[in-house]
């Protein structure tokens, strides 16, 4: 019965953490660069 019991705990526990993760604030470390414009090649056929 411990078991069943651990099995749950860890199932709910992996879930929960995806969620937070899913759903929390972002934690990207991006630098402010701001927009930058296009300078690559354009596509024609």
């Amino acid at each position: 019965m411990k078991a069943i019991s651990n099995i749950i705990a860890s199932i709910t526990r992996y879930i929960t953490e995806a969620a937070v993760r899913i759903f929390g604030p972002n934690d990207d470390a991006y630098p402010n660069i701001g927009i930058q414009p296009y300078t690559g090649d354009v596509f024609s056929e």
